[in-house]
């Protein structure tokens, strides 16, 4: 039995498809194709906390999307510094990327020497999210909103102090801005941390703070603290009843942000490809219900945005430092 010969159109078409197949692009072929084998994700904090968790899901996530493993890689230490480090020498070939924090613009700001370039050493891929920072009162505070402790500080300046969570951390930051922008004399108390902040701020030894609102929630919900605003530039898509300092102090706006970022030098193709779906990953149902339930709002921004977001913050925070006089010891 012969076959039959396939008329010259189809021939034709054949040959075309064959052709255009072979004609793709090295970027089409490449985002085809990867990721071949598992994929590393370097986050800058020990493992247990909020941020590990939120690495975690994502990794989860994003493996499931790939059907490749994302292996989450813990890099702790020097204000972020260690595992940011190790982003940034990893080899651009999109099987290492990693999460950055809120370091990422405040460390170029506030130190005169980094171990890598912010702006030169990395590709930005999305802004993840940001945390929302809370200000908070003990209750025995005679201000419940942003007007009132302004006009209580302005009338005793210098009397009364805020806690933060460390010196040079987002919310040292977010303190310092609403000095700088609503002109005001409040000494400032650093702490190692929630824990310790959370020891002067419930028994009133320290009455004002600059907290992460997820752990503050249940002080507040329980009455042992009052929220007086949060620092964001926008209302809390979690809690929309919230107000922002920016309402009662026009231009302040700050927030503690999460995103993703791979060694500079990546392929534009993979690294179209990675952001594509992290983002797609950051915006399923799922992984936003989470993330509000974390206290983070979710961001997903394209690249563009998230560079333009990180060289917009540096520039702020330097500000911020200048009038404040904040300096990290390098």
């Amino acid at each position: 039995m012969t076959t039959p010969s396939c008329s010259p159109d189809i021939r034709r078409r054949q040959w075309l498809a064959a052709t255009a197949a072979l004609a793709l692009s090295p970027a089409l072929r490449a985002q085809a194709t990867y990721p071949q084998k598992p994929v590393r994700m370097i986050v800058p904090m020990p493992p247990g906390g909020a941020t590990d968790g939120m690495a975690r899901l994502i990794a989860m996530k994003l493996g499931e999307r790939w059907g490749q493993s994302v292996v989450v890689e813990n890099r702790a230490g020097a204000g972020a510094i260690i595992g940011t480090q190790a982003i940034a020498r990893a080899a651009p070939d999109g099987y290492t990327f990693g999460l950055v924090i809120s370091s990422h613009t405040i460390n170029p700001a506030l130190r005169s020497t980094l171990p890598y370039d912010t702006l030169k050493d990395f590709t930005p891929l999305t802004q993840l999210g940001s945390a929302v920072i809370a200000l908070v009162a003990h209750p025995s505070l005679p201000a419940s909103d942003v007007p009132g402790l302004i006009k209580l500080v302005r009338a005793e300046p210098g009397r009364l102090e805020y806690a933060s969570l460390g010196i040079g951390t987002a919310t040292h930051v977010a303190g310092e801005l609403l000095k700088v922008k609503a002109g005001l004399d409040m000494p400032h108390v650093p702490y190692n941390g929630s824990a310790p902040a959370y020891n002067d701020l419930l028994p009133g030894r320290v009455k004002l703070g600059f907290v992460i609102l997820e752990s503050a929630l249940p002080h507040i919900q329980s009455g042992r603290l009052k929220l007086l605003a949060i620092a964001n530039g926008q209302r809390s898509s979690a809690h929309p009843d919230f107000p922002t300092i920016g309402e009662s102090v026009p231009g302040y706006a700050y927030e503690s942000i999460f995103g993703f970022v791979a060694p500079a030098g990546l392929s534009a193709d993979v690294a179209q490809k990675l952001s594509a779906d992290l983002i797609a990953t950051i915006k399923r149902p799922d992984v936003v219900q989470q993330m509000n339930a974390w206290g983070t709002d979710v961001v997903a921004s394209t690249p563009a945005q998230f560079d333009a977001f990180i060289r917009q913050e540096i520039d702020s925070t330097r500000s911020v430092a200048k009038s404040a006089g904040i300096k990290l010891t390098d």
